[in-house]
């Protein structure tokens, strides 16, 4: 039997300085640093599938703004991780995933070369010995924190036991006593700082004296003025600074999917800019002559590939990182701050308060933003279905994701799954702040992650409802960890958009003349899965089966309901025409 002055002993006490949530599958690799994480008061949550550890660890970061640990063991476990690593890598999430490694004497013939896997995904490994544990994982740490990464620590498996150099404190972490006081005062400790700060003392980048004047001259001179806001607004805490410089100009405003909820005067706020927008909203933005860009990637989805703003549009961008204009398919004028987006911010906002900016403006001339009005309502497809019922006998997406918005609970976080059903949680079930939004597998492009994200979102959020949304597709990838999202939701809606198909691959290929048969699936019984594994399990053909997530609702919303929602594949998102439209295809109506 290992004593408590083993490798993995010493490095559960260095990560519970840093981490307060870890998500794991065991295996031999990490079975012993399992134990010790939870000997120094760092819960643990178990999942079915090694993907999911990264998954619902990139979920917690996403909610809470602190740092997780994903672990599982070695080769196999670790290659299974890939695909969410790789996400969590594109969409910037810090975390720390926790490895089995090849011994320190050489590979086996079942290990691979770990390292250089991750660097492949720009995923940094860091090596554990026998010293040093808490300085490597310090490092580890600064890293993740300061660039936003997720980082690896990889754990030789024959080092997995072994004694550990004495700690240049002194302290005997063999003793009891001394792991006693650790675990309460880990679990004493205040929560760590978000994992998304920027080092304390850390400057903006300078910002040269002529950009930012130029910044400011033409936001003032502006006649129709747009402040648009991404995830990065959010990560650097800038709420209130975007609400005062949009109040200084009488500036409209938008936001990403990421950052929804952002701005304090909602009346003001055209939506989600993009596919997932409403086209007359993104109309009123192509018609802005200065739009101030903070925190916001402008990635082809975002920009509606190309046309979301006008022709002599100036785009000023503020970003941590030196970005390049656009593609846009008309001439703009673009103008780059870099630096902290909060910080930039309160520069520009003094800049232009020294110049005596205006209050009023444009928002104050533009019709529809009234309740009711143009740029508020949505089409519900009951216009079309008035039953929300399509011609092929199953469900208008939009008349059921219109419905469920109206009854999900109040308190809520959303997670997404990836697929063709994306824009429907993003379009009809409102959040109120940003953290509240979780889209893991968007910025990789991936499907399949959805159920795990269910575990982070819950350990993140306990008192709130996690609503999942997913497809039948990304579901059946991610089936093991329906277990999860069950197990672990205190609260939880399950909707899983059930199509019979990938698609938005029938929307693109099929559309090409492909042979669709590779792009169905056969019918499968999602409320039946859902409840075999213990949630309300409801199948959904017609708009009054939702009246039972109502009930649920009501009774308390307590323990998981799954929405087996026989939607059609006649209706087409917003977003995925514009897909179709950019590769010159002819766009049906619906």
């Amino acid at each position: 039997m290992s004593t408590p002055s083993t490798l993995t002993r010493t490095l559960a006490a260095a990560l519970a300085r840093h981490a307060d949530r870890s998500f794991g599958l065991m295996g031999n690799g990490n079975a012993h640093l399992i134990e010790s994480l939870a000997d120094v008061g760092v819960p643990y949550t178990a999942v079915r599938h090694e993907a999911g550890t990264v998954a619902a660890a990139d979920a917690y970061s996403r909610v809470s703004g602190k740092l997780a640990i994903a672990t599982t063991t070695y080769g196999a476990g670790f290659t299974n991780t890939l695909t969410a690593l790789a996400e969590a890598a594109q969409a910037r999430i810090p975390m720390l995933v926790v490895v089995g490694d090849a011994p320190s004497s050489g590979p086996r013939p079942w290990d691979v070369d770990q390292e250089m896997l991750a660097a492949a995904l720009g995923v940094r490994t860091h090596m554990l010995t026998v010293t040093n544990i808490e300085r490597t994982v310090d490092r580890a740490v600064s890293y993740a924190m300061r660039f936003r990464r997720p980082v690896v620590l990889g754990i030789p498996y024959d080092l997995v036991t072994a004694p550990v150099a004495a700690p240049e404190t002194g302290i005997d972490m063999s003793d009891p006593a001394v792991l006693a006081a650790l675990s309460a005062s880990v679990a004493n400790a205040p929560a760590p700082a978000p994992s998304y700060a920027a080092p304390e003392g850390e400057p903006i980048a300078a910002l040269a004296g002529h950009q930012l004047e130029a910044a400011a001259r033409a936001l003032l001179e502006a006649e129709r003025p747009l402040v648009l806001a991404g995830r990065g607004a959010h990560v650097s805490g800038a709420a209130a600074e975007l609400g005062r410089i949009a109040d200084a100009l009488g500036a409209l405003t938008s936001t990403t999917a990421l950052s929804r909820g952002i701005f304090p005067a909602a009346e003001f706020d055209l939506g989600v800019t993009g596919g997932f927008g409403q086209i007359p909203a993104m109309e009123v933005i192509a018609q802005a002559d200065v739009v101030l860009v903070v925190g916001a990637a402008l990635n082809q989805f975002t920009m509606r590939f190309g046309d979301l703003f006008g022709a002599g549009t100036t785009v000023i961008r503020i970003d941590a990182e030196q970005v390049a204009a656009p593609k846009t398919n008309h001439p703009i004028t673009h103008l780059l701050l870099q630096g902290d987006a909060k910080a930039t911010l309160t520069t520009l906002l003094g800049a232009l308060e020294d110049a005596g900016a205006r209050t009023g403006g444009w928002r104050d001339r533009v019709a529809g933003l009234e309740p009711g009005g143009v740029l508020r309502v949505r089409s519900t497809g009951l216009e079309e279905h008035p039953d929300g019922v399509c011609a092929d006998g199953r469900l208008d997406p939009r008349a059921v994701a219109s419905r469920i918005g109206e009854l999900l609970p109040a308190n809520r976080h959303v997670t997404t799954d990836g697929g063709h059903f994306l824009g429907w949680a993003n379009m009809y079930w409102p959040v109120a702040s940003p953290e509240r939004m979780i889209m893991v597998g968007t910025a990789y492009q991936t499907i399949g992650l959805g159920f795990s994200t269910v575990a982070g979102v819950a350990a993140a959020a306990p008192e709130s409802t996690t609503v999942l949304s997913t497809g039948d597709g990304g579901g059946l990838m991610a089936l093991a960890d329906l277990e999860t999202a069950i197990r672990t939701a205190q609260s939880g809606v399950i909707v899983v958009w059930n199509d019979g198909a990938y698609g938005a691959e029938v929307h693109l290929y099929g559309l090409m003349g492909l042979d669709e048969a590779p792009m169905l699936i056969p019918d499968v019984d999602f409320a039946a899965l859902g409840s075999a594994l213990g949630a309300q399990g409801v199948r959904v053909e017609s708009l009054a089966d939702l009246d039972a997530l109502a009930d649920w609702t009501a009774a308390g919303a307590s323990g998981t309901i799954l929405l087996d929602c026989r939607v059609s594949r006649s209706v087409v998102a917003e977003y995925q025409r514009e897909i179709q439209r950019v590769n010159g295809l002819e766009v049906p109506e619906h």
